[in-house]
């Protein structure tokens, strides 16, 4: 196997400064629960009304990051942010107990009231507290001082306080997709990296379109991307950082269909290449360049994705006559048969919980996108369509995001692929919007760094 490796320059991030406080001034005994693991689950209803502004400088926030809070909270499916046309009054403030009998009569079980501020030195600090209306409890709150820039961000933040504090898992409103743009005709499609916030605001193309870019992974240790390239028809390798604009060469890999998967400590990649019509997957070591083949066999090996701990591989393979999933050790050792359901199986990607693996199915002529635990057992199909593929996770492995493809014409070729989320129930399937259409998404793993 012949390839060339470049090592890759570190970037330092460039951090905005956002300070966080937590508010609980009063005792927190109130029991507003959801459980996210059940099925349909009926959304609590909740208020959240425009912040209170402090002055004129900052009404202009007041509805924004009200709204912006309510949607992410609407689109999780957890909750049902009530209508603000039927609020009877607004709240007077932090400083204030909140008037219960005005959100009862409108079955509001938890309420948020917020405050807005703008520092002398220009810092937006911004406060709220989340209510059990009908125990009259407080249940958290927070005071956050950032840029007035990072206004989106804030609400965001907020979202993930109050998803945590009802459902008991941890937020993933604070997140970036990384994604494929697609746009232009089938026979000549133009791909573009991008990259934009989990709920579709802040869009940016990383790349300009000249060349092919495919499957973009993130980087769990730092703000970078690998991403797959054509170049003079060979497969290119590069990482984006995506706070400088900078990107690497990382190597030529000839025969390599998927960008590499980062370890969990973002040390070492795990990719597949093919040669003489044989695929298999090889271990990288960013630091040392040093390469490892942990696959060999006369099939095709392909797909490979770390387990969160990084002790074993997921990984698709054909070496049992049709296309299945497979786990191994990291080290290649203790190669093991997982899927055995009808059917074809792709594109498995390892929970960052641990405790399920998601994939692509193919059976009967419909794709599926469905999950199953490490050992094979449970699987369950969340959606199908004409090709539904490339599942990512959230960092709290609650739920996935994917792309879809309609069909378009008589002969039954696909449209423009869009991506969509959807929960573990699979009774929340959401579009979520992009300006052109969208593949290959990559969920970040974790909040945002900037």
């Amino acid at each position: 196997m012949n390839f060339e490796l470049k090592r890759p320059r570190l970037f330092s991030a460039v951090l905005a400064a956002l300070a966080i406080t937590v508010l609980i001034s009063a005792p927190v005994r109130a029991e507003i629960t959801v459980d996210i693991t059940k099925g349909n689950v009926e959304p609590l209803p909740i208020a959240v009304p425009d912040f209170v502004a402090g002055g004129e400088a900052a009404r202009r926030f007041s509805a924004d990051i009200a709204s912006v809070v309510a949607a992410d909270l609407e689109r999780s499916g957890l909750f049902k942010p009530i209508d603000k046309r039927a609020f009877i009054a607004q709240p007077d403030g932090l400083a204030v107990t909140p008037r219960f009998n005005n959100w009862k009569p409108l079955n509001a079980q938890a309420l948020v009231v917020g405050e807005i501020g703008i520092e002398p030195n220009g810092a937006l600090r911004v406060s709220f507290r989340l209510w059990d209306v009908f125990s009259e409890d407080q249940m958290t709150g927070l005071s956050l001082t950032t840029t007035q820039a990072n206004w989106r961000r804030v609400a965001h933040i907020i979202a993930d306080t109050i998803y945590e504090r009802v459902t008991g898992e941890v937020g993933y409103f604070d997140t970036r997709i990384v994604y494929i743009a697609e746009s232009g005709p089938p026979e000549k499609r133009i791909k573009r990296l991008s990259i934009m916030d989990q709920d579709g605001a802040n869009h940016r193309f990383l790349t300009d379109g000249q060349t092919l870019v495919l499957t973009p992974r993130f980087s769990p240790a730092q703000q970078e991307i690998t991403y797959l390239a054509y170049f003079n028809n060979q497969p290119r390798v590069y990482l984006f950082n995506i706070d400088t604009g900078e990107q690497e060469l990382l190597g030529d890999f000839p025969g390599m269909t998927f960008a590499p998967r980062f370890s969990p400590d973002g040390n070492s990649v795990v990719m597949s290449f093919a040669e003489n019509g044989n695929s298999d997957i090889y271990a990288m070591d960013l630091r040392t360049r040093r390469v490892r083949q942990l696959t060999n066999s006369a099939s095709i090996d392909t797909g490979p994705s770390y387990a969160p701990d990084g002790r074993q591989v997921v990984f698709e393979s054909d070496r049992g006559g049709s296309q299945q999933l497979y786990v191994m050790g990291s080290d290649g050792s203790g190669q093991k048969r997982i899927s055995f359901g009808d059917g074809r199986y792709a594109t498995p990607v390892w929970s960052p919980r641990g405790d399920l693996i998601a994939f692509t199915k193919i059976f009967r002529g419909d794709f599926h996108i469905g999950i199953m635990r490490p050992d094979g057992s449970g699987e369950r199909l969340l959606t199908r369509g004409f090709l539904v593929e490339g599942p990512t996770w959230a960092p709290n492995g609650r739920v996935l995001m994917y792309f879809r493809q309609e069909r378009s014409d008589e002969r039954g070729r696909g449209g423009t692929p869009r991506l969509f989320s959807i929960d573990l129930t699979g009774f929340n399937e959401r579009e979520i919007g992009t300006p052109v259409g969208g593949s290959d998404p990559a969920w970040s793993p974790g909040p945002l760094k900037q």
